[in-house]
């Protein structure tokens, strides 16, 4: 089912552009985020494209290709030019993608030449700021008194907002309905609107917002920017702690010599003073990874996040 519909998207949607960055017109470059406008992933691959662009001097044009969990976007990468296309992807979502679904064509880590690093950011379990869940204890209390009637949003099947709300299924010993959206956008708004009782996201997506209250951060000690948030260690939720991992990765013939360029621009300038600021309001501290060292992150992170998806049993047909 899936590779149809990766099939049909990739049949519908516009040839990805294949210009080399060393060509003196300097012409485009493509960031493919295999997500909907105004998530994290998006916010952070338009910080990335900015820095692109005032570096290289290479016009660069963020292309959203959501739906699949991110499968349709990367495929879509991992099939295409060598050089002039790059994508922007959860590395948790990406390694979940083909760990539970045996149709995801592509392997996330031979399939791509793996970039720069672009931010580590934490989630967050949130609720309604205004219902009565004021606490990981009410929900388990509440979910634990009615097996599936708390529901709870992800941002979609086999993403890492799905694996995570699976283990806390787990260590909660409690059911909760899981409710996939395309996207965080989506199921905050049902959140608010009280069609579900949470969800689990990037706490960019969800921290600001005033609308939610967030019970937890999926860290291990409470976050400087929300101090006043309980990390799921403290809430007794250790096997929460992660973070979402956002990076930047090119089809697996792209020149080293593109991927290096790429990544000096990008370390360079998500490391200036003013976005070292934004990047810690997001909860995401600076980094300065060279192509090999986030490579080795990469396939670190694949292997864990494909185990922990195996034992929560999610599957996708």
């Amino acid at each position: 089912m899936l590779r149809r519909s990766l099939l049909a998207a990739a049949l519908l949607a516009p040839p990805l552009a294949a210009p080399a960055l060393g060509q003196a017109a300097r012409r485009p470059l493509r960031l493919v985020v295999p997500f909907p406008a105004g998530g994290t992933a998006d916010l952070l691959g338009r910080l990335a494209a900015r820095e692109i662009e005032q570096a290289l001097g290479a016009p660069v044009v963020v292309d959203n290709r959501a739906g699949a969990g991110g499968a349709i976007g990367s495929d879509a990468v991992a099939r295409g030019p060598a050089e002039g296309v790059i994508l922007l992807s959860n590395i948790a979502s990406q390694a979940i993608g083909p760990a539970v679904n045996r149709s995801v064509p592509y392997n996330p880590v031979t399939d791509f030449r793996h970039i720069a690093l672009v931010a580590a950011v934490p989630s967050a379990i949130a609720v309604a700021a205004d219902g009565p869940i004021r606490s990981m204890a009410d929900l388990v209390a509440r979910a634990k008194a009615q097996a599936g009637a708390v529901r709870f949003g992800s941002t979609g099947i086999g993403t890492s907002s799905h694996v995570k709300l699976e283990l806390l299924k787990r260590a909660a010993g409690v059911d909760i309905t899981h409710v996939p959206y395309r996207g965080s956008a989506p199921a905050t708004a049902d959140v608010i609107g009280g069609q579900v009782e949470g969800l689990i996201a990037a706490v960019p997506d969800i921290g600001n917002n005033d609308r939610l209250r967030l019970l937890a951060i999926t860290l291990p000690e409470r976050a400087a920017r929300w101090p006043d948030v309980p990390s799921v260690v403290e809430a007794g939720f250790p096997d929460l702690v992660a973070t979402n991992w956002f990076g930047l990765s090119g089809p697996a013939a792209m020149p080293a010599d593109q991927a290096a360029e790429i990544n000096r621009a990008v370390v360079a300038g998500l490391n200036t003073p003013a976005l070292v600021e934004r990047l810690a309001s997001l909860g995401a501290p600076p980094n300065r990874m060279t192509p090999a060292e986030y490579s080795e992150m990469v396939s670190s992170e694949v292997t864990r996040w494909a185990e922990i998806a195996r034992s929560a049993q999610i599957r996708v047909e």
